[in-house]
């Protein structure tokens, strides 16, 4: 290979890395690979304008868009009140296989957001039987179909730029379909070896709740045991801060000074029993917006809060809503209130203003999972028009052979047009970071082409491969993808390990499509990392899992997937 090559061999490499390095931020990594390969003349600007309007990816961000209407209609809301009745079995069943199918035809992230509530304050089935069997469900039904993850629609694109020719609507159902139904027998098997939750209350204990001593509290002068504040109901003081200082433990005979501010942790549901302290006021009350009606929310990943405290973020001038605990999972909260930074997959509990649900911020930055929803949820024949015309336009391009493109552009007309989906929300929430990971995963293939890479790696693997069959180098592709799906996000490993696959099948002279489809399934097979699937954040965020568990319950999943979908890519899509 000449220096050209080498250079663009380092780039691919470089990105992997990247990728590993700064999961958070993908589509930075990609949009950086892209301009090196635009910079070493590797790409021209013509190519990269056609990558960025590519068929695939261009119905890819107009389902994300179509996506912000659906999850504001009442239909996963409903089946939500359906799901838990009945036996336990006959509950689970119904839980799991409705999160599959409706996780085939919309987002899973919404639809496993949605139900996380319904889940957690059912009394049926405890919450830690059934949240990560959820998410499990979600990632089993988002391969059914071609626009049931991103996943698929990232490869789809990738397809189109290669062959001109993409992917057709139910072309993953047969192999999706059947690890879904291996998948949740052993789901089903081993649910009971997860450790129960306790939902006594109806919001998580584990949240951090911050408290203020008052200039004329009769609590000053007094030790905290004197003020009974060692003895609440379900709530523990954990810390005091005094003057910037932490004093962690509190001692029973630590006297409380004016201006203390104390910390419990516990049950969110007992925190009014503070308010029957004199001059002992919540983080919530001194913004004037304490009530009854509290609302518990998540941190969503591209929430514009992340990385600042809540007093760099303005939160009451932003959402109207005062903080009243926060909570993270696997890692330790400490100090006041104001000065936590915000992370993704926080849960907070909010007192919320007269103006919270009207305010247009909440669906980009929160997953609202119990109390208020936004004031701009879908009801009517509104309501009615965004789900059956979704259901109406898959019909069209799959009857009649309307490109789901033509298809999706009328259908967010009619949503425009009804107020059903609005131009702000669409600027608000546009897909950036999905655009930039897909554009630059095509601008790295093209570069890989142009540069001879790409005809380099296809003679290189020949001779490689030379004497092993094709479903070898199937295995191979399948099981290099699948792990990095678990070390980097799954959209990620999908883009990058596309145009590997191609290749190979390439070299070996056989039909590209069991490669193309091996990473499809793979990348969609994340059921060992917490991280690597963004479903699997939430459960693990929710049900309150350890690291330990959450791989000792997902590597049966795994391996009973991959077998599956090992056996059924060779006989439904032949070499």
């Amino acid at each position: 290979m000449d220096l050209a090559q080498w250079l663009m061999v380092l780039i691919f490499i470089l990105t992997f890395i990247g990728l590993v390095k700064y999961q958070q931020v993908p589509e930075r990594v990609f949009a950086s690979a892209s301009l090196a390969c635009l910079g070493f003349s590797f790409v021209n600007s013509q190519q990269l304008l056609n990558n960025a309007v590519n068929q695939g990816l261009v119905t890819l961000i107009l389902l994300v868009l179509v996506s912000f209407a659906f999850e504001r209609t009442s239909l996963l809301r409903r089946i939500s009140t359906l799901l838990f009745n009945g036996s336990v079995f006959k509950s689970t069943v119904k839980t799991l296989i409705g999160t599959a199918i409706f996780s085939a035809l919309m987002s899973n992230t919404a639809v496993v957001a949605t139900l996380i509530s319904s889940v957690k304050k059912n009394r049926l089935i405890n919450p830690g039987k059934l949240l990560l069997p959820l998410s499990f469900a979600a990632i089993l039904g988002g391969t059914l179909t071609l626009i049931g993850t991103s996943t698929n629609l990232i490869v789809n694109s990738m397809l189109i730029e290669h062959t001109q020719q993409g992917l057709h609507f139910f072309d993953f159902t047969l192999i999706g379909l059947t690890a879904l139904v291996a998948c949740l027998c052993v789901i089903l098997l081993r649910m009971n070896t997860l450790a129960d939750m306790n939902n006594d209350a109806p919001l998580s204990e584990d949240y951090l709740v911050e408290a203020k001593v008052s200039e004329n509290s009769a609590l000053i002068g007094k030790t905290v045991e004197e003020n009974g504040l060692r003895n609440l109901d379900a709530l523990f003081l954990v810390e005091l801060v005094r003057d910037s200082r932490l004093i962690s433990p509190v001692k029973p005979d630590e006297v409380i000074e004016a201006g203390d501010k104390l910390i419990f942790s516990g049950d969110i549901a007992k925190v009014f029993v503070i308010q029957q302290f004199d001059g002992l006021s919540l983080f919530a009350e001194q913004n004037g917006l304490l009530r009854k009606n509290l609302t518990e929310v998540l941190i969503k990943p591209d929430s514009a809060i992340i990385g600042k405290t809540l007093k760099q973020a303005g939160f009451r001038a932003r959402f109207d809503a005062a903080v009243v605990a926060i909570r993270r999972e696997g890692g330790n909260l400490s100090g006041k209130l104001g000065d936590i930074v915000i992370q993704s997959g926080d849960f907070l509990v909010l007192a919320a203003g007269h103006d919270f649900c009207s305010r247009t911020n909440l669906s980009k930055n929160f997953y609202i999972l119990s109390g208020h929803q936004p004031d701009n949820m879908l009801s009517g024949w509104r309501d009615k028009l965004t789900i059956f015309g979704f259901l109406a336009t898959l019909a069209t391009s799959i009857l009649f052979s309307v490109p789901l493109l033509t298809a999706l552009l009328f259908y967010i007309a009619v949503l425009l047009s009804c107020n059903c989906l609005n131009i702000n929300e669409i600027k608000r929430r546009f897909p950036l970071e999905i655009w930039l990971i897909v554009l630059g995963a095509l601008t790295l293939a093209t570069a890989l082409e142009n540069t001879g890479v790409a005809t380099s790696i296809a003679t290189s693997l020949e001779h490689i491969l030379q004497g092993h069959s094709a479903y070898f180098a199937l295995i191979i592709v399948f099981f290099l993808t699948l792990l990095i799906t678990e070390l980097i996000t799954n959209n990620a490993a999908a883009a990058l390990i596309f145009p590997i696959s191609y290749n190979v099948a390439i070299a070996l002279d056989v039909n590209v499509m069991p490669f193309v489809m091996a990473v499809a399934f793979a990348a969609s097979g994340s059921f060992i990392s917490p991280y690597g699937y963004q479903t699997n954040v939430m459960v693990y965020n929710a049900g309150n899992y350890s690291l330990a568990e959450f791989v000792r319950f997902g590597i049966p999943v795994s391996i009973v997937y991959s077998i599956t979908v090992l056996n059924m890519l060779p006989i439904i899509f032949p070499f």
